[in-house]
């Protein structure tokens, strides 16, 4: 009976030992990497940024006028539609068919 109880009360320390060995592989072990994870995407952002208050300005913007704009706009999204060439074949002085 002893022997039962011994092999009980061992599966039983084992089982919690297995458990907390599986828990503790949840935890973080670079508490001081992941105190700074981001810094260097937002130190980046910043240098990268001309103007941080850029969108409290509400003058408008000079120098071309809504019709121009709106044509700009037009050409520019005609030229998905049908894209100009961009390679021709130069033929000087002689035939494409090899004679």
């Amino acid at each position: 009976m002893t022997n039962a109880l011994f092999s009980t009360r061992f599966g039983g320390a084992m089982s919690a030992l297995a458990c907390a060995a599986l828990l503790s592989a949840c935890t973080s072990t670079t508490p001081v990497l992941d105190a700074s994870f981001g810094d260097a995407v937002r130190q980046a952002r910043a240098a990268q940024t001309l103007n941080p208050n850029a969108s409290a300005n509400r003058d408008p913007v000079l120098g071309i006028d809504g019709q121009a704009a709106a044509a700009a706009q037009d050409r520019y999204h005609e030229s998905f539609k049908s894209p100009p060439k961009t390679f021709e074949i130069i033929n000087i002085g002689g035939e494409l068919t090899g004679n």
